[in-house]
């Protein structure tokens, strides 16, 4: 009964969604449903909060295998936690200047600034650092030139990366570049061409099959012939 009451509620949701584009008079409805969502979305991110403590209190408490990374974890969640629902560090807003805390809670000096700047954003960029080689060397092993698609494929990224680079500028700076006729082939314009040409043809044709797989599963869930979302058997 609660399944067929979800899939009921899920149904009128997305076909109020969808006819509020078309219909003036469901502007408002479209409006509930998304402060609906949004309701359903904070609880989500309690429920999701309280797992994290879960999961990694568990293993703390078993000593697993890596479970110092839990610690960790566990310590980054619940500093910053506070540190944002205390307002920690916030001044007082310009036009209330007698309230405390009321200002905005990631002011520039604020400790959850302070915790974006100085943590969040080296995390993040020593994470992205390390992916770049990650890449490298995953774009190693594909670009074997085994047939001929992969040698195409291979010439394709090494004029794309020589374009983007000095030596690349360098190696075709002979060619004359007011000339229309051949300053394409410079490395840089080259590179230029490709991307926007090809690679934005092929990203285009992506985002067209991606709409069209949404709009395919977004169908079967209105019409409750996708029951995956509510997890167990369908």
């Amino acid at each position: 009964m609660s399944r067929s009451v979800a899939v009921l509620v899920a149904s009128l949701a997305g076909i109020t969604m969808v006819l509020s584009k078309f219909l003036v008079p469901l502007g408002d409805a479209e409006v509930k449903v998304a402060d609906w969502f949004n309701v359903l979305a904070a609880i989500a991110f309690v429920l999701g909060g309280a797992n994290l403590l879960k999961m990694n209190l568990l293993s703390i408490s078993a000593r697993g295998p890596g479970w110092g990374y839990s610690a960790v974890t566990l310590a980054a969640f619940l500093t910053t936690l506070g540190v944002g629902v205390l307002k920690v560090g916030v001044p007082p807003a310009a036009a209330f200047p007698n309230v405390p805390f009321s200002g905005e809670k990631d002011v520039a000096g604020s400790a959850l600034w302070w915790l974006y700047e100085y943590a969040m954003s080296p995390i993040t960029g020593t994470l992205f650092a390390m992916l770049a080689f990650y890449v490298a060397s995953a774009a190693f092993r594909a670009f074997r030139a085994k047939n001929a698609a992969a040698i195409f494929l291979l010439a394709t990224a090494f004029v794309v990366l020589l374009g983007r680079t000095y030596a690349g500028v360098l190696a075709t700076s002979w060619i004359p570049h007011d000339n229309p006729w051949v300053s394409w082939l410079r490395l840089e314009n080259l590179s230029a061409v490709i991307m926007s040409v090809f690679t934005n043809a092929g990203t285009r044709a992506m985002i067209i099959g991606i709409a069209i797989g949404v709009a395919a599963t977004s169908l079967k869930i209105m019409l409750g012939l996708d029951r995956s979302y509510l997890g167990g058997a369908r």
